[in-house]
């Protein structure tokens, strides 16, 4: 009998135990894996950036899927209390462009091992080998679970159970979608999964001409239909099947929220001129190249990787003569800079994305608590919910909130029961 039993020993399930057992209670957290955190340990490139040194109000901003619901986690257990939370387990810190916060390392290592080492410190048990199977529920009340360890099944009772057993991104690091499945079982509602964060196929076959191209300043519009929905400046590299970089992953995850078809992408070289100053630019640069080929005028402008794919979308002949160019030709080139247009073919798989979109639907779960609504002691934290955000650190610092709340909100409902013994 244990009072707290945490499934999934990711970054969420782990944040959840620590609070939970900082509230002195036993805890026991149960991990499918040989190791905790397989996934964490991957992320950000290996670097790990843990959240974003930022306010709530700005975390709420970069929230994409159901940001109201994150008030009471985020204001309960935000960025600089993660933060602190790291540094006082002896973990350096550092923040980085766009306030995105990472060990002082750049290892993930380090961030595993000081979870890890807080675990210890306040005696959670940890099995790993160890895969739950079932939730045992009775009579509208989670009991406990079923799990499987080194092939032997047993029933294992607690008085309140955290599920952060994660999504569906990168399966092979154990996220397998077992929660989803334990909770469709009990008839919890769900939002239908997507990949999110996630790089992006487009039908234009010119982009395979350009894959390893990597855009810097450059902004990103995404539409579907006539409307726009997403507009940010930034990074984006071309693939051998379309796009990605931390632009596309962003732009990705409000794409697959409303579903691919119809959407469409423009990309804006040249941000920081208007059309007019654009259209000036290119005056300037053609006076400059009069008596050359239009093919070979470009090079101050554009990436040379670039070039040959603008010149055949201008419509304008290679060997034209720059002197000889139209205004409308002009015109229609320097339109052609300020809105590139890709059409999105699809999202790519939950093998590439980085997060989960969708899942456990926030309409069954107190915001307050992260308890389902209709099952008591039973609380969902993590990739788990339909919660996601854009890249920056955000994701992160979701996992870390709703573990916390989810953590010390056990406590208190089991707390709640012994004393009603």
């Amino acid at each position: 009998m244990s009072d707290i039993i945490v499934v999934g020993g990711g970054a969420s399930g782990m944040m959840a135990a620590v609070a939970a057992a900082d509230l002195g209670h036993k805890v026991v957290l149960l991990e499918q894996n040989e190791k905790l955190g397989k996934k964490l340990f991957i992320t950000g490139k290996g670097r790990c950036n843990v959240t974003n040194n930022s306010d709530v109000e700005n975390h709420l901003a970069h929230v994409v899927s159901n940001p109201k619901f994150l008030y009471s986690a985020f204001y309960s257990f935000d960025s600089r209390r993660m933060m602190d939370f790291l540094e006082m387990e002896g973990l350096a810190l550092k923040t980085e462009r766009g306030n995105r916060v990472f060990p002082a390392s750049d290892k993930s290592s380090d961030v595993l091992r000081t979870l890890q080492q807080a675990l210890q410190r306040r005696g959670v048990d940890v099995r790993l080998h160890t895969r739950v199977e079932k939730l045992l529920v009775a009579e509208g009340q989670c009991e406990g679970v079923i799990c499987e360890c080194h092939g032997r099944k047993k029933s294992w009772n607690a008085d309140s159970v955290i599920l952060a057993t994660g999504g569906l991104s990168y399966s092979a690091t154990g996220s397998t979608g077992d929660g989803h499945r334990f909770l469709e079982q009990i008839h919890i509602p769900m939002t239908p999964c997507y990949p999110a964060l996630v790089p992006v196929e487009t039908k234009e076959e010119w982009a395979a001409d350009l894959q390893g191209l990597s855009l810097r300043n450059v902004a990103l519009r995404v539409y579907r239909g006539k409307k726009q929905i997403s507009s940010e400046q930034g990074e984006m590299l071309f693939t051998h099947y379309g796009v990605s970089g931390p632009l596309v992953l962003s732009a990705s995850s409000l794409i697959g929220r409303g579903g691919e078809k119809d959407c469409r992408m423009e990309i804006d070289l040249k941000p920081a001129l208007s059309e007019e100053q654009m259209d000036e630019r290119l005056q300037r640069d053609f006076e400059v190249a009069k008596n050359s080929q239009f093919k070979n005028s470009l090079g101050k402008l554009l990436p040379a990787k670039l070039i040959p794919v603008m010149v055949t979308l201008s419509g304008i002949p290679p060997e034209k003569r720059v002197n000889e160019i139209t205004r409308e030709e002009r015109k229609k080139l320097g339109k052609l800079c300020k809105a590139l247009s890709l059409t999105v073919k699809k999202l790519r798989g939950f093998d590439e994305a980085i997060i989960t979109g969708g899942g456990v639907s926030v309409k069954a779960v107190n915001p307050a608590t992260m308890e389902l609504k209709e099952i008591s002691n039973l609380h969902v934290a993590g990739e788990l919910l339909d919660l996601d955000a854009v890249t920056g650190g955000y994701n992160l610092q979701i996992a870390w909130s709703t573990g916390y709340l989810a953590g010390i909100s056990a406590v208190d409902t089991s707390a709640a029961d012994i004393s009603a013994g």
